[in-house]
């Protein structure tokens, strides 16, 4: 039968089970030597030497994980030519790569446990900490919670400094206290943590797979690679001034806040600047959207700064810099649109009525978009396009939001865990 104890004990990193002890990292953990090789000293490429590396940005940015597996990641590898005479401490597995420094204050002491690396030869690199227990007092799958411990973060921003960067030393690290539970409960949290990750994995491969899937559908269905069954007319090319009339609704400027929609680009939508400041506007006329408008930012269209407007977009008010043109229905759909909008295709012609330079000397021709011209089909086969786009895209969202769901719960069952409000039961 198992025994679960509820005991606690007041400590310097506050309640703890009474069974748990509070340890300083050095006593745990020796840290060992990283080396300081920035990305320009990487390749892709496998090289003679086979040295792969472990940079501060990819724990950042990349590994979104807690446990690294070595053996399905790809690394860099160091290029053979910086090698020579250079000793390094590879990496073994249950080592912890813990991040030094970051420009966000949450971003100090990210950590993450490496598995599977033999037979590699795997190093840490620059702004890391490498640590390895030389205690015994920690199991493989446990050591990268340790970091996750809330209490354990709130020490480690007691310790960071900087303004713009904020970074640890290496003696404060190794002063910093740690909780660490029984060996036992370590295996079982390990245990139990393990089964999450491994439901989050298997739903962001689910994730992958529908991109591929949809990505390809989008592609046959919106350029007539593969017909809806059931229609065989053929399609037709269409001026974009028989599809959209430019459609301006020009209000005076508010002399209240109110809502500003700005772009973001590569197709990414519409974002809300809600409660706007009227004396940060210059001009005397803004714009009105409503729903199922197309709006594109002329100063990034050739950056993909399009969309078609949702209902919960509509009142916002844009400048001029954003036109907006309705739909002729009788030639094409915003359902069908919301789709054509996010092709590569789409991109293309918007690059190719943005003359000029770079950045913002790439301005759209509002006249020559409406010159611009497409093949559509009519009119009921768009609609049968966009739904089946539609419920490939709604499969995708449910999975996502599925993802998000295990991303919380896992969060909050961690923090309960790693505290001790929630204990297992351990048998024996």
């Amino acid at each position: 039968m198992g025994k679960v104890f509820t005991n606690y004990k007041q400590t310097s990193i506050g309640l703890i089970p009474e069974d748990w002890e509070v340890e300083r990292f050095d006593n745990v953990f020796e840290l060992l030597s990283t080396n300081s090789f920035s990305r320009d000293n990487m390749t892709y490429e496998e090289t003679e030497n086979k040295i792969q590396n472990i940079h501060y940005g990819d724990i950042h940015a990349k590994f979104k994980s807690e446990i690294l597996d070595c053996e399905t990641e790809q690394l860099p590898y160091i290029k053979d030519e910086l090698i020579s005479n250079q000793k390094f401490n590879y990496l073994k597995n249950g080592d912890l790569i813990i991040t030094d420094a970051s420009e966000d204050y949450d971003g100090v002491g990210e950590c993450i446990e490496v598995k599977n690396v033999t037979p590699k030869k795997i190093v840490s690199g620059l702004h890391t900490f490498l640590a390895r227990d030389k205690s015994n007092k920690t199991v493989q799958g446990f050591r990268t919670y340790i970091f996750n411990n809330p209490r354990v973060g709130i020490e480690l921003k007691k310790i960071a400094t900087g303004t713009s960067v904020f970074s640890i030393s290496k003696s404060e690290l190794q002063k910093l206290k740690i909780p660490v539970p029984t060996i036992l409960e370590q295996q079982k949290i390990a245990s139990i943590l393990f089964a999450w990750d491994s439901a989050i994995d298997n739903c962001k491969a689910i994730i992958e797979e529908l991109k591929v899937r949809n990505n390809s559908l989008a592609q046959n269905l919106l350029l007539g690679k593969t017909r809806v069954t059931g229609f065989n007319k053929t399609w037709k090319v269409k001026m974009m001034d028989e599809c959209f009339n430019y459609s301006p609704r020009p209000v005076s400027k508010p002399t209240e806040n109110y809502l500003s929609l700005g772009l973001r680009s590569h197709g990414k939508g519409i974002f809300h600047k809600t409660d706007f400041d009227t004396d940060k506007v210059a001009m005397d006329t803004l714009y009105e959207v409503k729903e199922n408008d197309l709006i594109i930012n002329i100063t990034f269209a050739w950056e993909q700064a399009v969309a078609i407007v949702s209902k919960s977009d509509e009142g916002g008010l844009v400048s001029h810099r954003f036109p907006t043109y309705t739909f002729n229905t009788k030639n094409a759909i915003p359902e069908y649109f919301r789709h054509f909008i996010l092709q590569k295709y789409f991109k293309f012609l918007l690059e190719l009525i943005s003359p000029g330079g770079a950045g913002r000397n790439r301005v759209m021709s509002k006249k020559d978009f409406l010159k611009l011209e497409i093949k559509l089909p009519d009119v009921e086969e768009q609609k049968a396009i966009a739904a089946i786009l539609d419920k490939a895209t709604a499969e995708l969202n449910q999975y996502q939001q599925k993802l998000e769901t295990l991303k919380m719960e896992k969060k909050g069952l961690t923090q309960q865990l790693l505290t001790g409000k929630v204990r297992v039961k351990i048998e024996g």
